[in-house]
């Protein structure tokens, strides 16, 4: 099962739950979050994302779930790769899809993307109802990573693929030392700033030094019923896509 040390890392305080926590912190930080992005990543998240989306095709998923969509840079990929029949956006912040619903009508998007407040581990959808189900930087925030898995293993047709884009730590000399310090000390101080936020950014460093990353979420995903899991790292370690289809 999964670290219960993804549980104790909060945005706030060692109160209250964890998913009031990160509902309330990205719906502070929304409004400079994609700014915050693609400066702090130099635009990398951006190739991240299309190389998650790669691992599905048109053929064969045309009904997707993308969970924690935040402003809805996956969904919006999906739809340019994919031109798929439906894509929902689902996320836990209403301001983070406020966000993106203004960004949809700004692309003309928002007859084809419906974007949704709902939680990820209480899924109002049916039983395999979707081909794919997508999540990017999200499941790390799950309150019960477990429940949430579970969730989207429900909402998936059998066949159905889950793809799944998450920050992992490097494990390559000396770019993991490098990294680290950047992570740790600069990154946080932009990003808490920026966003006004004393606690968000972090957050996202404690979040992902206790999150089981590569062979241990895969293994995870397994237990949760996925199979044909697959993880691969991207930019020297500094986040993975994992994957899996339920039977």
């Amino acid at each position: 099962m999964a670290d219960s040390k993804t549980n104790t890392v909060k945005p706030y305080t060692s109160q209250g739950s964890k998913k009031a926590q990160v509902t309330e912190m990205f719906d502070n930080i929304a409004p400079k979050y994609d700014l915050l992005n693609r400066f702090l990543s130099l635009g990398i998240d951006t190739i991240w994302r299309k190389k998650a989306i790669n691992l599905l095709n048109a053929e064969d998923h045309k009904v997707i779930l993308d969970v924690a969509t935040g402003t809805a840079d996956v969904a919006i990929e999906i739809n340019k790769q994919l031109s798929p029949k439906s894509i929902i956006g689902m996320d836990i912040s209403s301001q983070m899809v406020s966000y993106g619903n203004k960004k949809l009508k700004k692309k003309a998007l928002d007859d084809i993307i419906k974007l949704e407040v709902g939680d990820s581990e209480q899924m109002r959808y049916d039983d395999n109802h979707f081909d794919a189900v997508t999540v990017a930087f999200g499941v790390r925030n799950f309150g019960d990573l477990n429940k949430g898995l579970a969730e989207m293993h429900r909402v998936l047709r059998p066949g159905g693929k889950t793809v799944i884009l998450e920050f992992s730590r490097p494990r390559i000399f000396p770019f993991k030392q490098l990294f680290n310090f950047y992570f740790k000390h600069v990154l946080p101080r932009i990003g808490n700033k920026t966003s006004k936020d004393d606690n968000a950014y972090d957050y996202l460093y404690e979040s992902v030094q206790v999150f089981p990353d590569y062979e241990k979420f895969a293994n995870i995903l397994e237990q949760q019923g996925f199979r044909s899991v697959t993880w691969k790292p991207l930019t020297l370690g500094i986040c993975t896509i994992y994957s899996g289809i339920k039977q």
